[in-house]
């Protein structure tokens, strides 16, 4: 087992979700910490709360993505690259979780199962989907430990 996935399993162990954990491994690679954004982002989680939302790791993925290369003031402009960022990864979240791009809710993923048992069969796309977001900041040049 490696770092990044045991620390997913503590996070996930003091019941942090998908796309709260998504943001924390975040956080702690830039040595930085935001309650509120960790909070916030508990509302993506398991489609948010209804199963029939968007994935929370495709969520939280994304917004990853946007904390580095989003707008994040009135004087900042988002990445140019940004928009061909969130694309690579709702296709490859679509492939990798075995759902069409036109459903990838929870609920497409793991079935009947609800938030319980999401939890335990999605733990690899929560591993390989935060490494996919890290290639794709830095395949855009944008450095995971930066600000």
């Amino acid at each position: 087992m490696d770092d990044i996935l045991i620390r997913m399993l503590q996070l996930g162990q003091q019941g942090y979700t998908c796309s709260q954990i998504i943001i924390l491994l975040a956080l702690e690679l830039r040595g930085a910490d935001n309650p509120d954004l960790v909070r916030a982002m508990g509302g993506l989680a398991y489609g948010c709360g209804s199963g029939y939302g968007s994935c929370g790791v495709l969520t939280g993925g994304c917004c990853l993505l946007a904390l580095y290369a989003g707008k994040g003031g009135a004087r900042e402009t988002p990445s140019d690259r940004f928009e061909l960022m969130l694309q690579e990864l709702n296709g490859w979240v679509s492939r990798h979780s075995g759902c069409t791009p036109d459903d990838m809710s929870c609920h497409a993923i793991v079935g009947e199962a609800g938030p319980e048992a999401s939890r335990q069969r999605c733990g690899h796309i929560l591993q390989d989907t935060y490494g996919k977001v890290i290639e794709i900041l830095t395949s855009n040049g944008i450095d995971p430990l930066g600000a």
